[in-house]
């Protein structure tokens, strides 16, 4: 941690520098003594970054900032504000703290917080931006988490692990590809608390996750924007319940979907019949992730097109509904559309035998602002096309 980087007339620099070309500050000799190109552009780079993703952090004056892929790997601050609440007791461990998002949260909750990073210089930026910040209830500690559980005599009513992929070649992963390996020490992790609670990318196969750890009391996936963020694992000491599923889209309002394990096995209702002025129904991404397709259909009243497609249909609007909705105007065929003279919409494909991309070239489609070209199936096979307009976005 290079100090000399917090001298005002630097951080005017970085502040004056947040839209400029960093690979040019780079190449070129920099302006002051005892900060490098790289240390400047690192600082904007990483800064830039943080501006949406971490509000307080951007606007809070002399942050010192880590690499920019530490800002990129970092919790946001929505998703950081909502883990704190699925916390219990009065203390807590972080054991992979990096930048210590997580962890600052946390501490607004508990009275105590210790923050554990194997980087000895992120874990230095770290407790001094918790210092910059006046949070003081934030013990830092710079080295293995695991490692600081085994030897400590202190317990922690919850323990937080956000563990790293060691291998990044293909898209399965398992828990135990991880670091730390919270499945090889999830004996250790539950001696020293109460509760575990492990953020995993979405990536992470849940029946695959389910299969490697134990006790699991609820599972959070959490989705921004119709993107999907975090899974968020919940173990529980000696829990022996059913597994409570959360998928939960944090927009302008929140929305929570939550069921029962048990609950995913449910018959669908299908749309024997799909009519132009009904509501077309596209679940988040969040409960896309959860598998509970059927689940989904029942609970809010509503008929699947086809057993392929996760779309769904009712005459009723229900703005409760977690995902986009939409308002078809007309039905057509795919004969149809080479007998119309302008087609105006953005395009979805649902299970539909043809790209998007492929489409738009084919029939010209242009792109709209509200308008929409659903190429999906109901429910006897055929390829049908919905012409909407979206109501509801999230």
């Amino acid at each position: 941690m290079n100090k000399n980087i917090l001298d005002q007339e630097i951080q005017n620099y970085i502040d004056a520098n947040l839209n400029a070309d960093v690979n040019r500050i780079i190449l070129a000799k920099s302006i002051f003594e005892n900060v490098s190109s790289a240390e400047l552009a690192d600082q904007i780079t990483a800064k830039k970054k943080a501006q949406k993703k971490l509000p307080t952090w951007f606007n809070t004056p002399n942050i010192y900032y880590p690499a920019p892929l530490s800002i990129e790997q970092t919790s946001s601050e929505i998703t950081a504000n909502y883990k704190s609440k699925l916390v219990i007791g009065n203390s807590l461990i972080d054991i992979s703290g990096g930048f210590g998002i997580d962890a600052y949260y946390f501490a607004q909750n508990l009275k105590s917080v210790t923050h554990c990073e194997f980087n000895n210089q992120l874990s230095e930026i770290a407790k001094y931006n918790a210092s910059v910040l006046n949070v003081k209830n934030i013990n830092f500690h710079a080295g293995d988490g695991i490692d600081f559980l085994n030897f400590t005599s202190e317990g922690f009513d919850t323990v937080y692990v956000d563990p790293a992929r060691r291998a990044q070649a293909g898209k399965v992963f398992m828990l135990k590809d991880c670091t730390p390996d919270v499945v090889s020490n999830l004996d250790l992790l539950l001696e020293k608390s109460s509760r575990l609670i492990i953020k995993t990318a979405p990536l992470l196969d849940i029946t695959a996750g389910l299969s490697e750890l134990k006790n699991v009391s609820e599972i959070h996936i959490v989705s921004l924007k119709n993107e999907c963020k975090e899974l968020l694992w919940v173990i529980d000491k000696n829990f022996l319940g059913t597994l409570r599923i959360h998928a939960v889209t944090i927009n302008e309002n929140e929305k929570d979907f939550t069921f029962l394990h048990s609950e995913m096995d449910v018959a669908a209702t299908f749309a024997d019949y799909i009519s132009a002025s009904e509501y077309l129904y596209e679940p988040d991404a969040a409960l896309l992730k959860s598998g509970a397709f059927n689940l989904i259909g029942n609970r809010y009243e509503l008929n699947k097109l086809h057993p392929q497609t996760q779309l769904y249909t009712s005459t009723a609007f229900k703005t409760e509904f977690p995902g986009r909705i939409f308002k078809i105007n007309e039905i057509l065929m795919p004969k149809d559309l080479k007998k119309e003279t302008e087609l105006i919409g953005n395009i979805i494909v649902r299970n539909y035998p043809a790209k998007a991309e492929d489409l738009a070239k084919k029939f010209k489609i242009k792109p709209g602002k509200s308008d929409f070209l659903i190429f999906t199936k109901d429910i006897t096979g055929n390829n049908i096309i919905l012409k909407s307009t979206i109501l509801q976005y999230y």
